[in-house]
């Protein structure tokens, strides 16, 4: 039995010791699995947040800043969960449409349209999964604030590299998945 497991643990340090080579060998195609390995975690992330309650990330973010910021207007909604105001507002359509939000105009200014959270919207939101950038969050910040900004000099390298250095983005991981839907 003892030969056995020496076998496997050789063998496990031969297949180690093949990763290592591999990567020495070519570290671009490593960066490249590992980018993919994140893509993929965002699309199955998506997908589980939509099989468990039936929302996009974006909906899901707009969704939490309306609890947390109670009675609120789109404007507000979108400096608080970056996105433009023109999404937040189709988001909001939708949302309101499922019974999970209601707007409504203030009282003192007809021309302002407050959005409020339903109980079934509450309801809904403590069902869903911790969202994916919530989880990194809460890990980087553990991050010494040296090794956080070497990781962000070297993802915005990464960005030039592939040509999106300049792409406007929101701070949310998402793929567009289910059915690739904006919001």
């Amino acid at each position: 039995m003892q030969a056995v497991g020496d076998r496997e643990t050789k063998t496990g340090r031969k297949a180690a010791g093949r990763r290592l080579a591999e990567r020495q060998a070519d570290p671009a195609r490593e960066v490249l699995t590992a980018l993919r390995r994140i893509i993929r975690a965002t699309d199955l992330h998506s997908k589980q947040l939509d099989r468990e309650v039936g929302l996009t990330t974006p909906q899901a973010v707009v969704l939490q800043a309306v609890r947390d910021l109670g009675e609120v207007t789109s404007g507000q909604l979108s400096r608080r969960v970056s996105l433009s105001q023109g999404t937040v507002t189709s988001i909001l359509d939708r949302l309101e449409g499922r019974g999970l939000v209601e707007r409504y105009r203030s009282a003192a200014d007809r021309r302002i349209v407050h959005s409020r959270l339903t109980r079934q919207g509450r309801a809904l939101l403590r069902k869903a999964p911790p969202l994916l950038h919530e989880r990194f969050t809460e890990a980087f910040r553990r991050l010494s604030p040296a090794r956080q900004t070497r990781i962000l000099a070297t993802l915005d390298e990464v960005a030039a590299m592939m040509g999106a250095a300049e792409l406007d983005a929101a701070p949310l991981l998402d793929t567009g998945s289910p059915a690739n839907r904006a919001e």
